[in-house]
């Protein structure tokens, strides 16, 4: 059977709609899907493998596809809630939207993109389960090729910006001592370790913590929204950790090929606002870090443009 009819063919039970939802909820799921059908799909399909036990609810946020997924989802998953937008609110606040929509104690945040294998949200549940002053639990993420993601990382800096995980330097000196701080690649990523933040692809939010901290910063409309709730986690008490036991692959979106400007704007428009809302600094520092910060996305649009569509 081809990949496309097979996943035409499954079905969610384990994940009724909000009128036949069972009163006890182990776990909601919610991922915020935009121009993302096929991969939306594939993901699903992984879902009820990686829960065994549990009694889930899922509900997928669009913000306004134009690829038909809307009508893909509710004809392969008719059990999964959708919660259409009419324009592109932002990655924060259609999580946040999911976050109403849904009631179980703990919250799997997730990218249309990825695919967990069996047994990984249920690792991350009975981590939160043990530790009760864990906010936060996520996975080991993996490329399709088998290689790790660098998802669980140190606060970024003032250098960050220079040495993240896409940038020039990164890529051509790898070792760099900013690069290592910033991605622990010093550490083997075998063991469970309490992290600064993790890569909101996927995570596992306990909801008693989200009600102390709040939910994701809405002025965040892509990009490092993550990173800012991770640090309001931390700053509450609450730890943010990294469980290798769970994994998922991510086919994350990034490739050789043009993406819209916009995004690239929105990752370095949230840089800045992530370092004016937890760093103070003089105003003429803080206006040469904003000025460099979008000379680098000015430099990025550039180059963008010269990509193959």
């Amino acid at each position: 059977m081809r990949d496309d009819a097979r996943v035409r063919a499954l079905r969610l039970e384990s994940s009724p709609p909000a009128e036949r939802r069972p009163a006890r909820m182990d776990l909601s799921i919610v991922i915020v899907a935009y121009q993302s059908r096929d991969r939306l799909l594939q993901g699903l399909a992984t879902l009820p493998a990686a829960c065994p036990g549990l009694e889930i609810e899922i509900v997928v946020v669009d913000n306004d596809s134009k690829d038909g997924t809307c009508e893909a989802l509710a004809r392969a998953f008719p059990a999964v809630r959708l919660i259409p937008n009419r324009e592109n609110v932002g990655y924060a606040r259609a999580v946040n939207q999911g976050l109403r929509a849904t009631a179980a104690p703990f919250v799997a945040v997730m990218n249309p993109d990825c695919e967990t294998r069996p047994g990984a949200l249920r690792t991350l549940v009975d981590h939160l389960l043990a530790h009760p002053r864990s906010g936060i639990a996520a996975p080991r993420i993996l490329n399709p090729d088998g290689s790790l993601e660098y998802s669980a990382r140190a606060f970024p800096d003032h250098l960050t910006f220079l040495f993240n995980r896409y940038s020039l330097l990164t890529r051509l000196f790898p070792g760099n001592r900013f690069s290592r701080r910033y991605l622990l690649t010093d550490w083997d990523h075998a063991t469970v370790r309490d992290v600064d933040w993790v890569s909101g692809a996927c995570m596992v939010v306990r909801r008693e913590a989200i009600a102390e901290v709040g939910p994701m910063d809405e002025r965040f409309f892509l990009f490092n929204e993550d990173v800012d709730w991770c640090r309001r986690m931390k700053l509450a008490g609450r730890a943010v950790t990294y469980v290798p036991d769970a994994v998922i692959e991510h086919r994350v979106g990034v490739s050789r090929r043009r993406v819209s400007a916009r995004v690239i704007y929105a990752r370095h428009r949230g840089m800045i606002l992530y370092f004016h809302k937890h760093h103070s600094a003089p105003p003429a520092l803080a206006f040469l870090a904003d000025a460099a910060i979008l000379l680098r996305a000015g430099l990025m649009m550039a180059a963008n443009a010269l990509r193959p569509r």
